[in-house]
């Protein structure tokens, strides 16, 4: 570190030289709008240290179908880990496959509240919005 520069001014100017995380293999985004969701849910669960794990699991009328549920304790040995500030995200290496380059998002219109997914991986879906195929 420079002497000439304060700790505080270094610690930012080492911050804005830091990479930002890369999308493409392997990668998921989370919108700011389902972060702050995300945030919510925990609080009101009253588990703000928990994570929310993404997945898929086969099954529903087209293949395969979305998992959002919450995980407690730490991620998994080869879970991949997805920090927004104080929100992980966590998702094991066989859902990314499937999941990898999706966006998910919160959508709250007055027919419907909650989470969607953006894949672009997703060939066909079902009617109901839950299910899909590759």
């Amino acid at each position: 570190m420079n002497a000439s520069v304060p700790q505080s001014e270094a610690a930012t100017q080492a911050q804005a030289a830091a990479p930002e995380p890369k999308k493409g293999p392997g990668s998921i985004e989370v919108t700011p709008k389902a972060v702050d969701a995300i945030r919510r849910q925990l609080a009101k669960r009253g588990t703000p240290e928990s994570s929310l794990r993404l997945g898929i699991r086969g099954g529903g009328c087209s293949g395969f179908g979305y998992v959002i549920e919450f995980h407690d304790g730490e991620p998994h040995a080869r879970d991949r880990v997805f920090t927004y500030g104080d929100v992980r995200v966590v998702v094991d290496p066989k859902s990314l496959v499937y999941l990898n380059g999706a966006v998910l998002d919160w959508e709250q219109t007055l027919m419907r509240q909650g989470f969607k997914f953006l894949n672009p991986q997703e060939k066909t879906s079902c009617g109901c919005g839950h299910s899909f195929t590759v």
